[in-house]
């Protein structure tokens, strides 16, 4: 299941232990909607072993700012609070899968 990750939210899913996968995205983004679906299969498939999670851009300013995202969709490979990868703009659920795979 993806979370929905917001300003709030982030210590806390941050300080969780396990992986993260976050998906800087917004309503009006055209290449954002393509990437929605595949994220969401995506943490489905990993569920229990990565947190994947969207951080709507226009809603998270505090997050947002804090990685420096620019450009959107940008998908940020966490690992113990490290960004291991990053992929900016659409990319195939292969391409998502081969950096998770990194991370676990």
């Amino acid at each position: 299941m993806v979370v929905t990750i917001t300003d709030e939210n982030f210590d806390e899913i941050m300080n969780d232990g396990k992986p993260v996968v976050l998906d800087f995205w917004a309503e009006w983004c055209g290449p954002c909607r393509m990437v929605s679906p595949i994220i969401d299969e995506l943490a489905s498939e990993y569920e229990g072993r990565v947190i994947i999670g969207k951080v709507d851009v226009d809603e998270n300013d505090g997050i947002t700012s804090q990685f420096g995202i620019r450009n959107i969709p940008t998908v940020l490979f966490i690992k113990e609070q490290q960004i291991i990868d990053k992929h900016v703009g659409a990319a195939s659920k292969a391409t998502y899968i081969e950096k998770i795979e990194q991370l676990i």
